[in-house]
């Protein structure tokens, strides 16, 4: 292929329907401060995500900060090495020590059983990760935390409308955190927002956000500069008439390759979450030992094809510089972790993705998968006569 395929890529509407939200800001000469635009989307997105309080940040990094802040964590933080690494740099960020978990094969989220072995008297939370956005075993992991009287903070960068049993998987933990990253289904350029449950708290949020001012003469607490813009917020308005629409796009487009793709030996591909809804946030599949190549040789030959799919999540957190001194951090302790990073291979998916090019991605999955088995076989050693 000549162009470049990225593995995702945000969706743009129509520039002229964007030109009459420009025209308001400039008109209102409002560009920032909590304007008219942002007061809008956090409304909108409370209705449209089934949750009663949301506050906007600039991005989600800075949300996941805040919320551990509001949340006033400490001491240890049980979490996965099985995600983006801004995960564990908000941990880091407010001076608390990150311990790894290891997660579980299929859903690729935090091992409730670990989470409980990882305990000490020094564990003050535990920040789950819902993957690809598949749910995390919450019902399992609020009762851990209820038993050891631990805080739950979820990051739910990748899940996005995602809802279980009915209810929107936001409405778990003490608070959830959301990124609208240019990369992400829904997205306000950069972006993010924390979801939580009560008034009180979300006053408490809004004013970490913005420096700690109460009012115009008080500042209440330390607080940061986080706030969305306006350009971000009339974005995220426009993005959400168009959302469905662009679920309905992924949804597509995952189903194309599930059928073209399902029963290939060696391939493991994305399992529907139980009771929850799917939003195709990413289209990971697990290269294993009986598929004719090994992930990054399959990797490399997309690659070479400008094919660029993302190995999502490689290396684990813990395998990085900031993190491997930890003891937790330890291959022994990660085990599956460690297996699944050295499989997984994201796959593009995004709705501006046509059919012509996905048969082309799809087309060299298969013909790797024909590739002979001899290819990864050593050779025989040479013995001296």
């Amino acid at each position: 292929m000549n162009n470049l395929v990225p593995v995702t890529q945000p969706y743009l509407p129509p520039l002229e329907e964007f030109i009459p939200y420009l025209q308001k800001i400039w008109d209102s000469k409002t560009v920032t401060n909590g304007g008219p635009f942002h007061v809008q989307l956090e409304a909108a997105l409370c209705e449209y995500l089934g949750v009663e309080y949301l506050s906007l940040f600039s991005n989600g990094t800075l949300a996941l900060i805040t919320a551990l802040q509001a949340m006033k964590v400490t001491g240890e933080v049980i979490t996965t090495p099985f995600s983006f690494v801004a995960t564990t740099h908000a941990l880091h960020w407010n001076g608390i020590k990150p311990v790894f978990a290891d997660i579980d094969p299929v859903t690729m989220n935090l091992d409730p059983r670990k989470i409980e072995a990882a305990i000490t008297p020094h564990t003050t939370a535990i920040l789950p990760v819902h993957v690809y956005g598949n749910p995390c075993a919450v019902d399992e992991i609020e009762r851990i935390a209820d038993v050891y009287g631990l805080r739950v903070l979820y990051d739910a960068a990748h899940a996005f409308g995602v809802r279980r049993h009915g209810e929107s998987v936001l409405r778990f933990g003490d608070m959830s955190v959301l990124s609208f990253h240019g990369t992400k289904i829904f997205n306000t350029f950069e972006g993010g927002a924390i979801i939580c449950h009560d008034a009180k708290t979300k006053r408490h949020i809004d004013h970490l956000k913005n420096f700690g001012f109460a009012d115009e003469v008080t500042v209440v607490k330390p607080g940061i500069n986080a706030k969305m813009n306006e350009l971000q917020a009339a974005f995220g308005l426009l993005q959400l008439q168009h959302i469905d629409r662009i679920g309905a796009s992924r949804a597509r487009i995952a189903e194309r390759y599930e059928r073209a793709l399902a029963g290939i030996p060696g391939l493991r591909l994305p399992e529907a979450p139980l009771h929850a809804t799917r939003n195709h946030s990413y289209f990971p599949v697990r290269v294993g030992e009986e598929f004719p190549l090994t992930r990054d040789e399959l990797y490399d030959a997309m690659r070479a094809e400008n094919i660029l799919a993302r190995r999502y999540f490689y290396p684990l957190i813990s395998e990085f510089p900031s993190y491997r001194g930890l003891p937790s951090a330890v291959a022994s302790n990660l085990p599956v972790a460690s297996r699944v990073s050295r499989e997984v291979l994201c796959l593009p998916i995004y709705p501006a993705l046509d059919d012509a090019t996905q048969d082309g991605i799809i087309d060299i999955v298969l013909r790797a998968a024909a590739t002979r088995a001899e290819l990864r076989t050593p050779a025989p050693a040479l013995i001296d006569a």
